[in-house]
């Protein structure tokens, strides 16, 4: 039997396969999972091992995640966003993978078309086709050393079949962040033709060059159009605990919940008192001095790519060099950065469409600056030599 067209093209993550070809290595340089080594906040740890003996913790109730931590994610977001946001109107997934994917189920009908950048994170591209949506991509555009988002091409990707434009910012894998100008772009699109803004919240203020915070709940009307989906693992360093949310105006957010209980029925119990107690914790739960430590660890790595062409990563994780002009399409280039440099790159070529196939991905969470130096002597000697 063939399989259902929903499946058609999807790929799987490259990324386990560079991850099994570099084995326990430890002379690889591990830049091809978004991971860190940066611990979680002390007080989301003590509170998750207390929640491991609680009888509250070890249940499917309630379903949509216990109140305390839908209290606490929609104060984050209103905080964040300048709009209110309503612990009813919030709820609790297993991740923000998840919460993308209930969130497109109950945003469109199969055939529907979502909008996404090219280059995307392949865990949103490849939901909207689960979800059975036809992505239509808008380029990233170098400038200037970096990223921006090509307003024309996002204006003529919009037709009368789009029912949602879909961001993350900072954008995975590129590190791209986009500017208030940006969102009043799409706050115009979205408000003319009534369209859904589904934002991945998960790095939004991972930011780097002092580059200033903006929740597109704040510019123009998209309050009323943005369904947010946050995540504990990025920010909050808290990967394992598989917790995240999604939070939005009323008329959606019930039939989100209903996706979401007959999807992964409810989120980890014993994850959702760490997840409180960072979201709550007064002192920021460490967040500024994690993304000071990624934004000198970007600088080392960009350091060491002086002179090749890389795209500088304004925030998040990752940034991408392109060895598309160095005469190597990702998937030789990540085999040749293995074999010969001892680093471990994953190509982006199911990452999107003109912007895929030319760029492997360095992720620099993961890898402390002691060990990024000398990333620029390996990786000229597995492309250039």
């Amino acid at each position: 039997m063939a399989a259902p067209s929903r499946l058609a093209g999807l790929a799987g993550f490259s990324i386990d396969r560079v991850a099994q070809a570099a084995g326990a290595d430890p002379e690889v340089l591990r830049l091809e999972n978004l991971d860190t080594d940066i611990p979680p906040p002390p007080g989301a740890i003590e509170a998750t091992r207390a929640a491991v003996g609680s009888d509250d913790s070890n249940s499917y109730l309630p379903f949509l995640g216990c109140d305390a931590l839908r209290a606490a994610a929609s104060r984050h977001v209103a905080r964040l966003s300048g709009a209110p946001h309503d612990r009813l109107h919030t709820i609790v997934t297993a991740g923000g993978t998840e919460g993308m994917l209930n969130a497109l189920l109950a945003l469109i009908e199969p055939g529907d078309e979502v909008v996404v950048t090219d280059p995307t994170y392949a865990g949103m591209l490849y939901r909207v086709r689960v979800a059975g949506g036809v992505a239509r991509f808008v380029p990233f555009v170098r400038r200037e050393g970096g990223w921006i988002l090509d307003l024309q091409r996002l204006h003529d990707a919009v037709n009368r079949r789009t029912r949602v434009i879909f961001l993350m910012n900072p954008s995975i894998p590129s590190g791209a962040v986009m500017t208030r100008e940006d969102w009043e772009e799409v706050a115009r699109i979205c408000e003319s033709r009534g369209i859904w803004l589904l934002y991945n919240a998960a790095m939004e203020r991972i930011l780097f060059d002092g580059r200033d915070h903006v929740h597109p709940g704040s510019v123009g009307g998209l309050a009323d159009l943005t369904v947010t989906v946050g995540s504990m693992s990025k920010e909050y360093r808290m990967i394992g605990w598989r917790v995240g949310w999604v939070t939005g105006p009323r008329r959606v957010m019930d039939r989100i919940g209903l996706v979401s209980i007959y999807n992964v029925v409810t989120p980890v119990g014993i994850a959702q008192p760490g997840a409180t107690a960072a979201l709550t914790d007064p002192a920021g739960a460490g967040v500024t001095a994690a993304v000071a430590t990624w934004e000198r660890r970007r600088n080392t790595v960009q350091a060491e790519l002086e002179g090749l062409p890389f795209v500088r990563a304004d925030g998040g994780w990752s940034l991408l060099l392109d060895t598309g002009r160095l005469g190597y399409d990702a998937a030789e280039a990540s085999r040749l950065l293995l074999q010969r440099g001892r680093v471990a790159a994953t190509p982006m070529t199911h990452w999107g469409m003109d912007n895929a196939d030319r760029f492997v991905r360095l992720v620099f969470s993961n890898e402390p600056v002691k060990r990024l130096k000398g990333l620029g002597h390996r990786v000229r000697t597995a492309l250039l030599d």
